[in-house]
């Protein structure tokens, strides 16, 4: 008896102790660091970060600390912010696989979508995953696919025109962040598994609300429970409503996915150039070690995961700044307006407007805030400047800090976007000094940057055109950004995101 009580009380003890000497260690090692004196014993700046405009606490502190900043999270954790671009080339490159994600953050993918590329660490692993995803993602994957996102474009505009029929008027308010979710669901369904989701036919879908209610949410003080303590004890993710949120949306992407695999295995067409068929024949060859159902499984919930938050975020931001921008709006108008859709090769090189329009909505409103990592052991990276009052161009980092890397605060650096670096203006990139998108965050860089980068941007341009040729958008309401697991924009004192626009059709 004394023994099964005592033997717990020991193992939480030694916890303890690790745990006070790992903070303590921590913070001698980062005293030089600059930051914001913390503003709570308990939680740190995680409330601050959690309640206030998104981001822009990372802005203020990064513009009075330097490209370096020491910030506590909670029960006095030490997270990094860094923006110095030879540290960040350091992270993501060179010494990426000595920072994997957080533990938290892996935690979160393996629930809710299993150990597919975004869980998986360690770089045979994670390279014999990418080989076998990459193919169904890369360009020539979207230049096959580029007539697809035409066709659930038309099928948008099809479903926006008999509602202007039905209602007898030739304008209409449409709720853009629902329909830029149900565009994102159907083409990734579609193009990655040849599967239709149905969400482009108005009706309610059920993987699209478990998607969304999952994260467009308000802000609870159980949700900001969780967001503050899964760094330190990832199992928290399994308790209380989100819990239950996550187990539910897991059941239905499992459910669903593994019917759509068993589909595709029987049809087994060969000539199939759907992600689907392109990830089961990698999966056979000879560079790729065998997956078995449910790493396929993991993959396919990954894709849909991946196809749907970022790409419906940067959607509705999108349509909101040609909302808000007439002029720019029906200079692209003209510029897309010919005879014929575009190629995938006319839609990357034709039409600079919209080219330099996207890319400025993706500097100024990057769907994903933060790309958080974790050091692995301790470790020095290299610095392009020192630190404040030193001459050291490396910094050591002890091994379980949380790195952050702000992508808002990348992309507002007034030192390579110039002074008006806060301000949206498409017309930056086509000037000839600007540095090329290179310069952008959004899709991270180096092995773990995004695969689906030219899949993501050719079907966003594609609805752009097929959209902008039908209708004209305004923007009457005050628009707020808002965090849930992207960027969302929403209407100002309202709980979910929303993005209420008034949409015109235009006379032929």
């Amino acid at each position: 008896m004394f023994f099964t009580f005592h033997l717990p009380l020991a193992f939480a003890l030694v916890y303890f102790v690790r745990f006070i000497h790992q903070r303590v260690s921590a913070r001698r090692i980062l005293r030089r660091i600059p930051g914001p004196k913390s503003c709570s014993w308990l939680w740190g700046e995680e409330q601050n970060l959690y309640y206030d405009a998104p981001g822009a606490h990372y802005l203020d502190w990064h513009r009075k600390f330097g490209k370096v900043v020491r910030f506590s999270g909670a029960f006095g954790h030490q997270i990094l912010s860094i923006t110095d671009p030879r540290a960040i080339n350091y992270i993501l490159g060179e010494g990426t696989y000595q920072f994997p994600k957080p533990r938290g953050v892996r935690a979160w993918f393996q629930i809710l979508l299993g150990e597919g590329i975004l869980w998986v660490e360690g770089k045979e692993a994670h390279e014999r995953q990418r080989r076998t995803v990459a193919p169904a993602l890369g360009p020539q994957s979207a230049r096959n696919l580029t007539t697809l996102f035409y066709e659930n474009a038309t099928r948008m505009a099809i479903q926006w025109h008999k509602f202007l029929d039905e209602c007898q008027s030739d304008e209409l308010t449409i709720e853009m962040t629902n329909w830029a979710g149900r565009f994102a669901l159907d083409t990734i369904g579609r193009a990655a598994f040849s599967y239709d989701f149905g969400c482009l036919n108005g009706q309610p879908n059920a993987l699209a609300e478990a998607l969304d209610s999952l994260t467009n949410h308000e802000k609870t003080r159980w949700t900001f429970y969780m967001r503050a303590l899964f760094w330190l004890v990832p199992w928290i993710l399994h308790c209380g409503k989100k819990g239950q949120l996550i187990r539910k949306t897991r059941n239905e992407l499992g459910d669903l996915v593994l019917d759509i695999l068993r589909d595709a295995k029987v049809v087994n067409d060969p000539n199939s150039k759907t992600l689907m068929s392109l990830m089961l024949r990698a999966n056979k060859s000879a560079i790729a070690r065998h997956m078995d159902d449910e790493q396929v499984a993991a993959q396919m919930r990954t894709i849909i995961s991946a196809g749907y938050e970022p790409v419906s975020a940067t959607i509705a931001w999108l349509f909101y700044e040609l909302a808000i921008n007439p002029e720019r709006q029906q200079a692209i108008r003209e510029e897309v307006s010919m005879a014929h859709d575009p190629s995938y090769d006319e839609l990357n090189n034709d039409f600079p407007l919209l080219d330099a329009f996207l890319m400025e909505t993706l500097r100024i409103h990057p769907p994903v805030l933060e790309n958080h990592h974790q050091a692995s052991e301790t470790v020095s990276i290299p610095l392009a400047k020192p630190l404040p009052s030193t001459s050291d161009l490396h910094l050591i980092i002890p091994k379980d800090t949380v790195l952050s890397i702000p992508v808002n605060v990348i992309h507002r650096d007034r030192s390579t976007w110039g002074p008006d670096a806060d301000v949206f203006r498409p017309e930056r990139w086509l000037e000839r000094n600007t540095r090329n998108n290179r310069d952008l965050f959004t899709f991270s860089l180096g092995p773990r940057g995004c695969l689906g980068r030219s899949f993501a941007v050719a079907e966003i341009k594609a609805l752009t055109v097929t959209l902008l040729r039908q209708f004209s958008f305004t923007c009457q309401c005050d628009i707020e950004r808002f965090q849930t697991f992207v960027i969302r924009p929403r209407v100002v004192g309202e709980s979910p995101s929303s993005l209420p626009l008034l949409v015109r059709r235009i006379s032929e």
